[in-house]
C-alpha cells in the first residue's frame, strides 16, 4: 500500500489568484523583483483577500485601487509616474467575472463541491430510514409477543391456540 503524502504546512495552496499574486511589480529597490504578494504583505494586507476584493471590482476601479497601494510602498525600482501602468498590467492577470461564467469552470467546481456531501447526505438518509424500519418491525413484534403472552397468562386462549 502506498503511503499518503501530506502537503507541507508552508506550501502555498493553488488559488485562482496565483498568477496575479506572484507577478512582479518591478524591482524592489534591492535588485530583487517585488511580487504583488510580497508588496501586499509589506502593507499588512492579506494578499488573497485583497486579490478577491480587486477581482470583484470593475477593472478601472481595481487598477486605481492597486495604483494607490503601489504608491504606498517604499521607493522601488520603478518610476512613481508609472504606477498606473504597472497596476493596469497587473489587474489584467486577475480572473474576471467571465471566468465563473465559463461552462467548464462551473461544472468542475460543482462536481468537486457537491459530489461528496450529496453522497454523504444520501448515505445518512438511507441509514436513518433503515433504522426507523428496523425499530418499527421490532416494536410490532414485541407488541404481538406481549399480547399473546398476556392472553395466555390470563387463561384466555386465542382462537388459533388449541
Amino acid at each position: 500500500m502506498a503511503a499518503l503524502t501530506l502537503p507541507s504546512p508552508f506550501a502555498i495552496p493553488h488559488s485562482r489568484f496565483n498568477e496575479f499574486l506572484f507577478a512582479s511589480i518591478g524591482d524592489g529597490g534591492n535588485g530583487m523583483p517585488l511580487s504583488v504578494v510580497s508588496a501586499l504583505a509589506r502593507l499588512e494586507i492579506d494578499p488573497w483577500q485583497e486579490a478577491a476584493r480587486l477581482a470583484a471590482l470593475p477593472k478601472a476601479l481595481a487598477a486605481s485601487a492597486l495604483d494607490g497601494l503601489i504608491r504606498r510602498l517604499p521607493a522601488g525600482g520603478w518610476d512613481p509616474a508609472d504606477t498606473g501602468k504597472i497596476a493596469a498590467r497587473l489587474i489584467k492577470l486577475l480572473p474576471g467575472a467571465d471566468e465563473a461564467a465559463r461552462p467548464g469552470a462551473a461544472r468542475s467546481s460543482q462536481g468537486k463541491r457537491g459530489g461528496l456531501p450529496t453522497f454523504v447526505l444520501l448515505l445518512v438518509l438511507t441509514l436513518a430510514a433503515a433504522a426507523l424500519v428496523g425499530t418499527l418491525v421490532s416494536t410490532e413484534q414485541r407488541w404481538a409477543h406481549q399480547g399473546a403472552s398476556t392472553a395466555i397468562s390470563n387463561g384466555v386462549r386465542s382462537p388459533a391456540q388449541p
